[in-house]
Formats: C-alpha cells, structure tokens, sequence
C-alpha cells in the first residue's frame, strides 16, 4: 500500500487531527440526540412504541446499507473505492451526504410528515457511514504509526463527548426553557425541530468546507487489489433483500389507520413476527455462512473464520443493546415507579447513559499514554471520576436537576474495579464487562425507582469498552482479508436498526410492558459475554494467542 503522506516518525499533525476529530463528534451528537427525539416524536406523532423506534432503525439500517454499497463498489472494481477517493474526499462526499439529509429533515418538518423525518435520519446516516469508513483510518496515519492507536482513542473520547452533550441540546432546541408535559408536546410544534436542522445542515456544510479547503489535511489514496468473496456477497445481497421485503410491511402496517380492535390486534401480532422474522433472517444468514464456509471456505473471503462471523453477530447484539438500553429509557423514565417524568425532563438521564460511555472511554484509553503500574492503578478510578463530573457539570450548565444522579457514582466505581480485574485483555474484558451488563439489566427488571434506573443507566458503562474489545478479536488472524473483515463488521452497526424495534414491540405488549422488555438486553449481554468466553478458544486453535490491549471505544 503506497502512502501519499508521511509524517517523520514521533511526529503529530495536531492542525490536521484537530479538523477530522469533529465527524467523530457529529456521530455520537446526532445520535445521542434521537434518545430525546423519539419520545418527542411519539407524542407528537402519536405513536405506539414500536413505531416510535423505527429512528432508530431508520438511522442504523443507513450504516448498513452504506458499508454494504461500499462494499459492492469496490468488490465490482476490485478496489477499495474509500481509497481510490482519498480518506479526505470520503469525508467531504460524507458531510455532504448528510448535509442533503438535514435539509431534507427541514422539508420532512414543514411538510409534519413522519416517515419524510425518518427518511431524512436515514441520509443523514448514510453520509456517516462513509465518513466512518475514512475517519478512522486517516486518523491513524496522521502521524507515527506507534501513536495511532492514540490519535483513534482521541476521536473516540470526542465522539463520547457528544453523546453526552447532545441529548441535552436537543432537549433545549425541542423545548427551550419550558418542562412541557407529555400533552402539550403537540402544542410546541416542529418548528424548533426545523431551526435545529437547519444549524445542523449548516455545519456539515462548514465542515466539509474545511475539509475541502484545508492544507494541513493530506490527501491520503491507496489502489490495492482486493480478494473477491463471492458467496459472502451473496449472502449479504440475500439477506438485504430479505430484510427489506420484511420492512416494507412494517411501514404499511404504520399507514393503517382504524379504530377497529380486531384489526389492531391483528396489525400488532404482525408487527411482532415481522420484527422477530427479521432478526432470523440475519441469525440465519450468518450462522448459515459459518457452517457453509467450514465446509468448504472458498469464495467466502473474510467470512471464512469463525471469530469474523461470531464477531459480526457480536457486534451487531452490542450496538443494538447500547442503543435500545437509551431509545426505550423514555418510555421506561415516565412510568409512575420510575419517577414519572415527562419527555421534556429526560435529558439528563439520557445524557448520563451516553456519558457513561465516555466515563469507560476515557478510563479504557488510559494505558496509551502508558502510565507506571501504581498510577494507572489510581487513573483507573480517578479518571472515571473526572468524566463522571463532567457530565454533571454540562447538565448542571444546561440548569437540568442532577440531584438524582449524584448516587450513579458507586455505579462508576464499580466500572473502576472492573477495569482493574481485566488487566486491558480483550477477551477478558469482554467477558467481564458483559456479565456486569446482563447482572444489572436483571436487577433493573427485578427492581423499580433509583435501583432499577441506575442499573439500566449502568449499562452505558459496560457497552463503552466493547467494541473495540470485539473488533481486535473478530479480525485477529485474519491478515490480508483485515480490511474485508472490517468492512463486514461495520455493516453489523444494523443491530442498531433491528433490536431497539423488537424491545419497543414487546413493551407495547400488555402481557409484557416496557419494564420486563429489558430482558432483551439481558439476553444480548449474555450473547457478548459467551463471545469472549467462545473467541479465545477459536483463536488458539488457529495457533493464535491474542492477548493485546483493548484500544479505543466506537
């Protein structure tokens, strides 16, 4: 692979760092927000919770299909097309992309059409798909080679930064000064919504601009020649298919409109087994393409070790659990036994899950900077500390009340010994991490008030090590196929698109509610943490002995 740039060893382009770090913000602002923005919506909208989730499938089936159009280009050329643009120009295309989103979310508002909305969170994403492909790598290559890991974990701590600020700032745009309760919703309009985008598609604009213009940016290209996987092109092409006929009933389900019980009731038994037809589909898909390449692994490029294909399916039951722990915490946060907030009062709960992140963001990038062993020892509880008050400190600046918070800190120190006990290894961490996560979603189901709420809180904090922890696993061993096997993980981002819907259908279920629905992330933990358990033995049988540091968060 050629390099178009070079720094001199132990250098940093801090000018050029400083530029591309801000998509990493963009991702986890947006995205942060829509746990603010579905409960918004589905007052307004007046949705059920099911309905409510398609944003969030609506913004991680763009990822999906984004990774995966990608991906198709470049197996047509046998290019890299990412890197037949240049990391620079991806990211320009990128912004714009998303750019077209925010103002088609502008014409969606002033039109007060739903489905418009999703489609324009949908182009807005899909634009972050190509921008993610691109800003990892470069941020890698600007500078020494040694510090690259370093310059990733930069981004990832600002990504986590806007995770934490953006649900409080969605919150003050869709609200302003005012606590509306959930039936004056309707009352504020989507006019707020329309100025909030507008500012948003302004600065994808600006920001490609300064991309675009910037000389401190090196225009980074390479041409290698790619291995073709044929059969895993097909099975990813199958299961798109799939995927897509099973959701285009669930929209038409949406457009139903009857006042009959019968037809209700049958719309939402559909709804059930649509949701959960969809998650077979990619259950089946992968298991079927582990089993198949076993036998015989020719044509399945990447796919053909089983850590990548488990490791897919873990990081597609990760994202999903990260974020249908927060898109459902609304609907959670206004039941009587969990406080009875409005959604106008929420924000800080869903900035506290999104900074619980940053809180294991910030601890985990601790050993990059390579402290001796008693500091690190007391980093790993300081740290997370530090990020703790941060996130208290941005909504206390917001005037939101973070008395019931205060208590959420032995959930942070628990965390602490949590990183202690896993000594930075990979499977390890994942195994630990995961079970914490399945323990505190089961004690947040067999709980109410502050208990339950900060043991589903916590789950931010257990979700923040866990993709880069999966990511070095699922592609060790995998040599020049590495590049493929990352693209094929990131397409998994749909796990985010396809779980929040399932838990939001079984909470709409009487038999079940929005509280008992956690058990869907308790199951997807368990998932992880037998992962982490599973992928070590797989990894010595291929004479592999991966036992290198976790790296930086997603």
């Amino acid at each position: 692979m050629a390099d178009a740039y070079n720094e001199k060893p132990g250098s940093a382009n801090s000018g050029a760092l400083s530029t591309l770090v801000t998509v990493f913000f963009f991702w986890g602002f947006i995205a942060a927000g829509n746990g603010v923005f579905i409960p918004f919506c589905k007052h307004y909208f007046h949705l059920d919770q099911f309905q409510s989730q398609l944003i969030d499938f609506a913004f991680y089936f763009a990822y999906y299909i984004g990774a995966l159009v990608l991906y198709m280009i470049s197996y047509a050329l046998r290019r890299e097309i990412v890197g037949r643009w240049g990391y620079k120009r991806s990211i320009v295309y990128g912004l714009l992309f998303s750019a077209i989103g925010a103002l088609m979310m502008i014409v969606a508002v002033n039109a007060n059409t739903f489905p418009g909305m999703l489609g324009g969170l949908f182009v807005v994403a899909l634009g972050f798909s190509l921008q993610q492909t691109a800003a990892n790598p470069f941020a890698a290559m600007l500078g020494a080679p040694e510090t690259g890991a370093q310059r990733i974990t930069l981004g990832g701590g600002i990504n986590s930064f806007g995770t934490a600020i953006g649900p409080i700032v969605v919150a003050l745009a869709l609200f302003g000064a005012t606590k509306a309760n959930d039936a004056q919703i309707q009352s504020l309009g989507l006019d707020k919504v329309s100025v909030l985008y507008a500012c948003v598609a302004a600065l994808f604009i600006i920001a490609a601009a300064l991309f675009f213009f910037s000389k401190k940016l090196p225009e980074r290209k390479y041409d290698d020649v790619t291995e073709r996987s044929p059969k895993a092109l097909m099975a990813l092409l199958i299961m798109t298919a799939l995927l897509i006929g099973i959701f285009v009933f669930v929209f038409k389900s949406y457009t139903v409109v009857t006042t009959d019980k019968a037809i209700l009731a049958g719309i939402e038994d559909t709804r059930v087994k649509l949701a959960l037809a969809g998650l077979a589909v990619i259950l089946g898909t992968l298991f079927v393409s582990l089993f198949s390449a076993r036998s015989n692994p020719t044509g399945w490029g990447a796919m053909r070790y089983p850590q990548l294909v488990l490791g897919m399916l873990a990081i597609f039951t990760y994202v999903g659990v990260e974020v249908t722990i927060q898109s459902n915490m609304g609907a959670l946060l206004e039941q009587p036994a969990f406080g009875g907030y409005t959604s106008s009062q929420i924000a800080p709960f869903i900035s506290m899950y999104w900074g619980s992140l940053m809180v294991g963001r910030w601890t985990g990038s601790i050993k990059v900077f390579e402290p001796g062993q008693s500091l690190k020892t007391i980093l790993l509880f300081v740290v997370p500390l530090i990020a703790f008050a941060v996130v208290l400190l941005v909504n206390v600046v917001a005037q939101n009340d973070v008395t019931p918070l205060y208590g959420y800190v032995a959930c942070v120190l628990v965390q602490g010994i949590a990183f202690y006990i896993s000594k930075d290894k990979p499977a390890t961490t994942l195994m630990i991490f995961s079970m914490l996560g399945a323990l505190s979603m089961i004690l947040g189901i067999m709980t109410t008030g502050t208990v339950a709420t900060y043991a589903f809180l916590s789950g931010g904090l257990f979700c923040s090590i866990m993709w880069p922890c999966i990511f070095a696993l699922a592609i060790a061993g995998l040599g020049t196929l590495t590049s493929q096997g990352s693209a094929f993980l990131i397409m998994m981002i749909l796990g985010g698109a396809i779980i929040p819907p399932i838990q939001g259908k079984l909470a709409d279920m009487p038999s079940i509610g929005i509280h008992q629905s956690y058990w869907v992330p308790a199951i997807g933990f368990a998932y992880l943490a037998w992962y982490g358990f599973g992928v070590r033995r797989m990894l010595q049988k291929q004479g592999i002995d991966y036992d290198a540091g976790t790296g930086a968060g997603h």
